[in-house]
């Protein structure tokens, strides 16, 4: 089976719904929530709501932004929403289904597709069925949804769901099945890890999936799929979801190679952060915050300063690690919700984030933008990652906006950059350069990364699409730290 063809030309806008745009179409609007502009925390909310997105599409295609990928969107006790009480239901605080169904007309109007979080691993303690068994112990027709310990199911120990300070020091030095008498994920007793052997689960979580896929979505960005221990279960995932609509995407966040899930049956790319790391790798070079980065969960080992050599090898790596509709197919970010942002990884270089801006933009893979980062919001691990979006505009680096709106429409003009061949042409001390190629059409990409202007030897196209550089024959001389794009 091979990937969706609309995800080689998609540009994603990755949105964490409480922190984007609040509306007062929404129902919500006077509950009480966290001044807008205040510092993000873990518990509390903003009020961001899906009509606040709706009424920022404009905003969103003014920028060029064809595809959203939403964190979850599901009714929950979490502003991340990872937490999910009800599958079948959108958030109250964000407008519930109606709002839902009124983004899905809105933007699939504009041509923007929409893909949603599937958090199928885990679920919470207010979810259904784990509370009734939380109330009937071993008489609960639930029972073997999730992991239970036999003592508390049948009532000769206390169920330790919202843990006492013994049980929580417990879950530092033992499993939580034993601590407080369910399995959870990463010992977090607010995330109960559902059991995917009881053909209840399966058929719930492959229902969940089809439902909305039927609803309108355009695909399922998965959350710890890899927690998900069982092939059978994401081909028989796959096999529902493309059932309904063949144009699904699905995309799995997976932060190491993921050949096991990439084999055309089970999802269609995963979150490429590999490209992540080496991009941060080359572009930001000096200017790296490892103290930031430290904080940056599945990569912060791979994070070192590369020259072009090392660089490009990575590169031709990552391109060579699947299938070549895979390796198109790829979800390419600098940063997310999960992670610090890029600028902040970078110690507010805004030259490392434009540098790796163009690099994406030029790169086979589907590029994504992290919500805010195109004028210039920073912050460190969460909830600093985490911040709502500034709609002030004397707030926004309307430099970088512009350079970020540069970068798509450079992509979104020239095929040859979203599905031609990749061919690497130069790479030696801070330079490095490589084309794409499709139709006859060969457009060159050229990165300096040093202080200083540099200037290489190499057989080139005469017209500019992108940059400053000084052509002389096969001459070429690149101002420090930029890149540039020829035809």
């Amino acid at each position: 089976m091979t990937t969706p063809a609309w995800v080689k030309d998609a540009i994603f806008y990755q949105i964490f719904p409480d922190r984007f745009a609040k509306s007062d179409l929404n129902p919500a609007k006077n509950l009480h929530f966290e001044s807008w502009d205040s510092a993000p925390t873990h518990y509390g909310f903003k009020g961001g709501d899906l009509y606040g997105v709706i009424e920022k599409l404009d905003y969103l295609q003014d920028l060029g932004i064809n595809a959203i990928y939403f964190n979850p969107i599901f009714a929950s006790a979490s502003n991340h929403r990872y937490h999910t009480f009800d599958y079948y239901n959108v958030d109250p605080l964000l407008g519930g289904n109606d709002a839902l169904r009124k983004l899905l007309d809105e933007a699939h109007k504009r041509n923007i597709r929409v893909v949603l979080d599937g958090v199928f691993n885990h679920a919470s303690r207010g979810f259904w069925q784990f509370h009734h068994v939380l109330e009937t112990g071993a008489a609960s027709p639930y029972r073997d949804w999730f992991y239970f310990d036999e003592e508390r199911l049948k009532g000769k120990k206390h169920w330790g769901a919202y843990p006492t300070h013994h049980e929580d020091q417990l879950l530092k030095h033992e499993d939580s099945l034993t601590a407080i008498g369910y399995r959870a994920w990463w010992n977090l007793p607010a995330l109960p890890k559902f059991n995917t052997d009881t053909p209840a689960v399966r058929e719930f979580l492959f229902d969940v999936a089809e439902y909305w896929i039927k609803f309108g979505i355009d695909g399922w960005r998965l959350d710890v799929p890899a927690e998900i221990d069982d092939d059978e279960f994401w081909r028989e995932f796959r096999r529902r979801v493309r059932n309904i609509n063949p144009d699904a995407y699905i995309v799995g966040e997976i932060w190491h190679e993921a050949q096991r899930w990439l084999q055309g049956d089970q999802f269609d790319a995963v979150m490429n952060y590999l490209f992540t790391a080496v991009s941060l790798n080359f572009f930001a070079g000096k200017h790296l915050n490892m103290n930031v980065i430290t904080q940056a969960g599945g990569f912060k080992d791979r994070i070192h300063e590369m020259h072009a050599q090392s660089f490009a090898n990575e590169v031709d790596r990552i391109l060579n690690l699947y299938p070549k509709d895979i390796t198109f197919a790829q979800l390419n970010l600098l940063d997310s919700h999960d992670m610090p942002r890029f600028l902040s990884c970078v110690n507010g270089d805004k030259n490392s984030l434009k540098l790796a801006w163009l690099f994406m933009f030029t790169l086979p893979g589907a590029p994504c933008i992290y919500y805010g980062d195109e004028i210039g919001v920073d912050g460190g691990h969460d909830p600093e990652c985490r911040k709502a979006f500034p709609w002030d505009e004397a707030k926004w680096d309307k430099d970088l906006l512009n350079y970020a709106k540069a970068c798509i429409a450079i992509r979104k003009e020239h095929q040859a950059l979203r599905q031609g061949e990749y061919k690497r042409l130069y790479a030696e001390g801070d330079v490095m350069a490589f084309s794409r190629e499709q139709n006859g059409e060969k457009i060159i990409t050229i990165f300096n990364v040093a202080d200083e202007e540099r200037t290489i030897h190499l057989d080139v196209g005469n017209k500019v699409l992108f940059g400053e550089p000084k052509i002389s024959g096969n001459e070429i001389k690149i101002v420090a730290r930029s890149g540039v794009v020829i035809k």
